[in-house]
């Protein structure tokens, strides 16, 4: 089984915001696998479950805002009985350019509160990471006006392909592990030579 949380904040006005781009893909993995995704009281989250290549996969939405995150999916993985290996967190990362992924088994929060609270809820940093650059936005000094505020036009006609792009690598760490994924989705998006690896690159990190 594999657990995926993408995180973000309820509400209408974050909807489609830089700091929404786990809710933004796994919205889109909910499309894919035909997934309907409902509020539980019990986990403070919108949960929905499916099957892909034989493999079960619940799809989590925390509601409990960004900070608290940790408290929703450490509810979901204790009444599950699950390890925190089988957890991939999708989370935006404004120190990576809008357009690319990054792929971890593991590793630290780069500040980001939502790791942040994860990694506190269960007591240890080792569990996937779904990194999804948004950048630092054009011509804004602030960083919380970035991540909090709408795409620009421009922005989000890259961020919609992103997403897709994605979903793709969760549902490739689903079927094949985080190995192949890895191999196959980290990689610069503006590289140029090279073979088509899910993004416009071929250059591995």
């Amino acid at each position: 089984m594999k657990v995926v949380v993408g995180l973000g904040n309820p509400g209408s006005e974050y909807e489609q915001t830089p700091h929404n781009m786990g809710f933004l893909v796994v919205d889109c993995l909910a499309g894919r696998l035909g997934c309907g995704m409902k509020s539980s009281s019990r986990f403070e989250a919108r949960v929905g479950s499916a099957l892909y290549e034989g493999e079960d996969v619940i799809l989590v939405q925390p509601q409990t805002f960004m900070n608290n995150s940790g408290r929703a999916v450490g509810a979901v993985l204790n009444y599950r009985k699950l390890n925190p290996s089988e957890l991939l967190v999708v989370v935006d990362d404004a120190d990576i350019p809008l357009g690319s992924l990054r792929l971890r088994p593991r590793g630290g929060t780069g500040g980001h509160r939502g790791l942040a609270s994860i990694s506190t809820a269960l007591g240890t940093p080792d569990y996937g990471r779904l990194r999804v650059g948004i950048g630092r936005g054009v011509g804004r000094d602030d960083l919380v006006d970035h991540v909090l505020g709408a795409f620009g036009r421009d922005e989000w006609v890259i961020a919609r392909t992103v997403i897709g792009q994605a979903a793709d690598a969760v549902l490739e760490v689903v079927a094949k592990g985080m190995d192949a994924a890895m191999n196959r989705f980290n990689v610069r998006p503006h590289d140029s030579a090279g073979e088509n690896d899910g993004m416009s690159g071929g250059k591995k990190q």
